[in-house]
């Protein structure tokens, strides 16, 4: 793993999120998208290499809405930049992680992204990630 490629952190309202980071932070969110395949509105603020991906749930049954219907609002994920996503999943697999995704998939920001399941990273979610031109250079 390269480095921490971002945090994220589950809202419940995101305009209301963004206001708050952009005072906390003294930077307006660089990107807000709708990622479709997970239900989520994302916003992305961005602080030398670190990023902060805020994210709000969009029904009723995705993941960030039974996760703060179950927790609470915050930390949700960390993620991971790495060089060749496919390779890491492989090599986590073999080590005996559990993974969310048998392949890798569309996500936020341009990247390509998995997920490891919490229970094996002591309750931790963690997200691998790399960015999607090059993971298609190497597709």
């Amino acid at each position: 793993m390269n480095k921490i490629e971002h945090i994220g952190i589950a809202v419940k309202d995101i305009q209301k999120a963004n206001q708050l980071y952009e005072i906390l932070l003294g930077v307006a969110a660089y990107k807000e998208e709708i990622v479709e395949s997970e239900q989520v509105q994302t916003s992305f603020f961005k602080m030398g290499e670190s990023k902060i991906e805020l994210l709000q749930g969009l029904s009723t049954d995705d993941a960030i809405t039974k996760f703060i219907e179950k927790r609470g609002e915050g930390i949700h994920h960390i993620a991971f930049d790495v060089q060749n996503i496919e390779q890491k999943m492989a090599a986590l697999k073999a080590k005996g992680f559990r993974l969310l995704n048998e392949k890798p998939k569309p996500g936020a920001d341009n990247k390509m992204i998995a997920f490891i399941h919490p229970k094996r990273t002591n309750g931790v979610l963690i997200e691998l990630c790399q960015d999607r031109t090059t993971y298609e250079e190497e597709s």
